[in-house]
């Protein structure tokens, strides 16, 4: 963990403060979803009993490779509802697309997410024969990694993921998440076992906050050594929000390479 002071760790992951255009940016991903969702109506899975244990599923067909993408809002914040934009261009390229939701803290804990999310991922599996390719954004990349750390999937795309929680005690977002040091090393995935041979590209906006980027870095280092295929690269001239986007064109190179990664699992 860095030394950095409670006001430089508060600038460093209040990613909305960071970004003076997100919510120009958030309104875009509602309207995109929305026209999203009436061209290709999702099938909605159930994987628990709580009104948010569901999955969006947006399938390109019987044994098509299934993509999951696990949205951000740091475990606090948004559903799958927003994100149902991202379906269509891997749709287009024969890959089923499946959006779980989970509770959000404070009413749940971070430690509950995560096991939602080893359900959610568990359904998957079984339906589709085979682990889905994980693909987090920023509380999601999180979560995507503690998935592939325990072999819960193979492959996956973190973008803009936190790894190392000990930072965000010092910050507003621990007011919801409530995580005490112990808690806070216990659920950080960089101090998981590293999975021999899995993939994690660990994807960042290149006009991200410092801590952001270097989270990416510092789990692309840690894990490769440990003998996981871990790629850095930072996207130029996009932020916290904005490094979604190329999720949105079918021919983007982080479309391609999501795309490689489904057809090869």
């Amino acid at each position: 963990m860095t030394g950095k002071s409670r006001p430089d760790l508060e600038a460093g992951y209040n990613n909305r403060a960071a970004c003076p255009d997100h919510p120009a940016v958030m309104a875009r991903w509602k309207a995109d979803a929305e026209v999203a969702r009436a061209a290709y109506p999702p099938t909605v899975l159930r994987y628990g009993p709580g009104p948010r244990e569901t999955i969006d599923l947006f399938e390109a067909g019987p044994g098509a490779p299934v993509v999951a993408f696990i949205h951000g809002g740091y475990w606090q914040a948004l559903d799958p509802s927003w994100f149902s934009w991202i379906a269509p261009p891997l749709l287009a390229h024969g890959i089923s697309v499946a959006i779980p939701g989970y509770d959000l803290c404070p009413q749940v804990t971070l430690a509950a997410i995560v096991d939602q999310m080893r359900t959610a991922t568990a359904l998957l599996t079984e339906r589709a024969g085979t682990p889905p390719v994980l693909v987090g954004h920023s509380a999601g990349g999180h979560l995507a990694a503690c998935l592939l750390s325990e072999g819960r999937a193979e492959r996956g795309v973190s973008i803009s993921g936190v790894f190392d929680l000990r930072p965000l005690l010092h910050t507003s977002i621990n007011t919801a998440l409530r995580l005490d040091a112990d808690e806070a090393v216990r659920l950080s995935p960089l101090g998981w076992t590293v999975p021999e041979g899995a993939i994690l590209d660990c994807i960042v906006g290149g006009i991200e906050t410092a801590e952001f980027i270097r989270q990416s870095q510092t789990m692309a280092q840690t894990w490769g050594a440990g003998g996981a295929n871990t790629p850095f690269e930072a996207l130029p001239d996009l932020n916290h929000f904005t490094v979604l986007d190329p999720l949105g064109d079918p021919n983007s190179e982080l479309v391609r390479r999501i795309v490689d990664l489904a057809l090869s699992a």
